[in-house]
């Protein structure tokens, strides 16, 4: 009952943010490509642009499903780094454990990564990390304990099921799925990143 509760959340949330959160809400989305609600099917009035840059900012949080005051540190961490700080806050979000656990396919949603950390089924350099939000460094491997790897959602993982309901593997992730090992090789950059956002407007949203 829980699991169909939270399925349900994440469906609603993807159709008023208009953004597939889940493979099942993707399906949702292709069936009712509005908003939830009675009036969802209505023409929405323009939108301010506030309202514009806190969507936007909502949509990237809700894609790494991380909390605003998580999201915020990032964006302080991104802005006093050298470069586009758009570009920054949406690589350094990409170097979590947890987003990095389902860019490899060890998942298929985010909330899953999340749990497989959480439960401390996940390692990095052969040692336990059970937050989701650690950064992994450049050259370091990220793979399965030995005694996780006969779990059945593993052992589904490792042959490749979520291969057809996630994006391709980035080239900045080295992949033995077969294995349940993955290696960020380099920084990715943020054309390479599988996320939808318009990261100026999340700029903007901060920078009010």
């Amino acid at each position: 009952m829980a699991n169909n509760t939270r399925a349900r959340r994440k469906v609603r949330i993807s159709r008023a943010l208009g953004i597939a959160l889940t493979p099942k809400a993707e399906k949702y989305l292709e069936r009712r490509p509005y908003a939830p609600g009675q009036h969802g099917r209505a023409r929405r009035k323009q939108d301010s642009d506030y309202a514009v840059r806190l969507r936007e900012k909502q949509r990237l949080r809700a894609q790494y499903n991380i909390r605003e005051a998580q999201m915020a540190r990032v964006f302080e961490e991104a802005r006093r780094t050298a470069g586009l700080t758009g570009e920054n806050l949406i690589e350094l979000l990409e170097m979590r454990l947890d987003a990095l656990v389902l860019r490899a396919g060890f998942a298929r949603t985010s909330a899953q990564a999340r749990q497989l950390i959480v439960h401390r089924h996940i390692m990095v350099d052969g040692a336990r990390v059970d937050r989701p939000s650690f950064r992994v460094a450049e050259g370091q491997l990220i793979h399965v304990h030995s005694r996780s790897e006969t779990m059945v959602p593993l052992q589904v993982a490792a042959a490749g099921a979520h291969r057809d309901v996630l994006p391709a593997v980035p080239g900045y992730l080295d992949v033995q799925l077969d294995k349940l090992q993955a290696r960020l090789v380099r920084r990715p950059k943020r054309s390479e990143v599988p996320v939808t956002c318009e990261e100026q407007l999340v700029v903007e949203y901060y920078a009010r």
